[in-house]
């Protein structure tokens, strides 16, 4: 985009949403298929993106905030996974009992965690996310994980929808090609939802 038509593109969307007053982290997809390199998933980018990860939660738990976690896990064939399923074969990576459908031993969840189990893009389509954090008085969701330009950018946009402000963290997401992820991170911050870096949450956890 050159800079003219950025520049446009930012005088007409100039609106910002702060932080609330209870938040709760939402860990997206970081699992095994796509931090080991023999998965048709993997990236390097996601492996970057890791540790980054792994201080916003250390920080969340330490404000006593709600983590929650997503895994996509589908029957054997994809049957529960539909037109996605159909259109992305590459997901029966994560038919059940597959290891790489796993989560990283380096972002795991606890017993006190929330885990959702999905079947499409959206941690909010076909789940119980929405009435979860609603009963635990959430109201600003600190969004990580992988991957940008899918499930990331599909789980913000139906965060604003369900009334849940949406903080996308930028340095804790990743996609497979720094253009995607340049690209959603900037139509995110315009339309949808506020892009933050992993200092400004951790900050924010930190009041």
């Amino acid at each position: 985009m050159s800079a003219t038509r950025e520049g446009s593109y930012r005088q007409s969307f100039t609106g910002h949403l702060p932080f609330g007053r209870r938040p709760a982290l939402l860990v997206i997809d970081v699992v095994v298929a796509y931090l080991d390199p023999q998965a048709p998933l993997y990236d390097e980018a996601f492996v970057r993106a890791l540790p980054v990860i792994v201080k916003l939660m250390a920080a969340t738990r330490a404000a006593s905030a709600p983590v929650v976690f997503t895994r996509v896990v589908y029957i054997r064939g994809g049957g529960d996974g539909g037109l996605f399923y159909r259109k992305l074969p590459v997901l029966g990576v994560f038919e059940a009992g597959s290891a790489w459908g796993e989560f990283s031993p380096a972002v795991c969840p606890t017993a006190d965690d929330i885990v959702v189990t999905k079947q499409y893009a959206s941690a909010f389509f076909g789940t119980s996310l929405a009435s979860t954090l609603t009963a635990a008085g959430v109201d600003t969701l600190l969004i990580a994980g992988f991957s940008t330009s899918g499930c990331v950018r599909a789980s913000a946009l139906d965060a604003l929808q369900h009334g849940f402000a949406p903080f996308v963290v930028g340095d804790a997401c990743a996609d497979r090609h720094p253009d995607p992820h340049a690209a959603n991170l900037f139509d995110l911050q315009a339309k949808y939802a506020e892009v933050v870096t992993a200092a400004a949450a951790i900050a924010y956890l930190g009041r």
